[in-house]
């Protein structure tokens, strides 16, 4: 058995260019699809915040829309409902890396609101990829590693292939417009290769400890590709 930290955002909105606040959190599928998947095969889970907040699921993820339908919105909330290690979250600064054998980043706009810039995550996820463990980050998940930066102000992740939520996509769910910045420019302008692969597909990059997926449909690609990493 492997014990697996979750890294949340504490956000409940995304302050959009036009200061309005638009109301989001975790990605609901993105959090229970990988959890499902790591409980199944005997793991632990621990979940971590921003000053230990009790995460808010973006009731968009929730909506039979955004789930394959009615079948799968109720999956997903059962799933959410299942997951009680949400309601007992640990404060980011309490994290102990040498604790866990792995950590995931789930998605959400909600990242780009409080990960992007909290030094506690930035500093964990530094710690996380110099140690060797694997690291799953998947949709929005990697805005948190904009915070990820060395003494010398480089971003740790320069140079490492992955993939994130895309300009394309993002456009297409009607949000690039009013975004103060784009998840895909921002990574790229912080010297990753990054890989986009076709909107809303299942797409993940693995580069040596580093997983990364694309967008909701990757959680699961992702899960099994951490669960071979674990093994």
């Amino acid at each position: 058995m492997s014990k697996i930290l979750f890294v949340l955002t504490g956000a409940t909105h995304w302050t959009l260019t036009d200061g309005t606040r638009h109301p989001t959190g975790f990605w609901a599928e993105e959090a229970v699809t990988p959890y499902e998947a790591l409980k199944a095969a005997g793991h632990e889970i621990t979940v971590a915040t921003p000053g230990g907040v009790v995460p808010t699921p973006d009731a968009g993820s929730l909506a039979p829309e955004m789930n394959g339908g009615p079948d799968g919105a109720a999956r997903v909330a059962a799933g959410l409902e299942a997951f009680t290690e949400l309601r007992s979250p640990i404060p980011l600064g309490e994290v102990k890396l040498d604790a866990y054998d792995a950590v995931f980043y789930p998605g959400g706009h909600g990242p780009m609101e409080d990960l992007a810039v909290d030094a506690e995550s930035g500093r964990l996820l530094v710690d996380a990829l110099a140690s060797g463990k694997p690291l799953a980050v998947v949709c929005h998940g990697p805005a948190a590693l904009l915070a990820a930066t060395g003494p010398d102000g480089r971003n740790a992740f320069a140079g490492y292939r992955l993939t994130g939520f895309t300009t394309a996509e993002e456009t297409q769910a009607g949000l690039a417009d009013r975004a103060p910045w784009l998840l895909q420019d921002r990574l790229v302008a912080a010297g990753v290769d990054f890989r986009e692969g076709e909107p809303w597909a299942p797409h993940v990059e693995v580069d040596r400890n580093l997983i990364t997926g694309q967008n909701p449909a990757s959680s699961g690609p992702l899960a099994d590709e951490l669960l071979k990493h674990l093994a």
